[in-house]
């Protein structure tokens, strides 16, 4: 009798469960909603950017790379394959030249085709 009683219990939560919208998505086949606090995908204004390098230096996972071949001219390179998406070249940037989107890289199996230089700046580019 108590195991008849449990079940009617759990009648209603049931019904409710089986006439409400499923919570899972349909990724790949469909768009993924992603909140709007999500810290995905560096992205770099080169205007902004000075090369200080205070990013790339502060950088947890090493995914930031600042290769310098003078003092106007350096490359910032990205490494997301490394990047734990933390935020803190965000936060470190002080021109503010560097955001997270919310967006999110792709999967691929080269590890190479991810990396992806985001500021090339030259001097003969600087002194325009």
């Amino acid at each position: 009798m108590r195991r008849v009683l449990t079940l009617l219990h759990l009648l209603p939560e049931l019904w409710r469960k089986l006439c409400s919208k499923p919570i899972t998505v349909r990724y790949p086949f469909g768009e993924m909603e992603l909140p709007s606090y999500y810290r995905g995908r560096v992205v770099v204004d080169p205007d902004l950017c000075r090369g200080c390098g205070l990013c790339a230096r502060d950088c947890p996972a090493a995914a930031l790379e600042l290769q310098r071949e003078g003092r106007e001219k350096y490359r910032l390179v990205y490494h997301p394959s490394r990047c734990a998406y933390c935020g803190q070249c965000e936060e470190s940037c002080p021109t503010d030249a560097l955001t997270l989107i919310n967006e999110f890289e792709k999967a691929t199996p080269e590890q190479d085709s991810l990396t992806c230089v985001l500021v090339d700046r030259d001097e003969d580019s600087s002194s325009d």
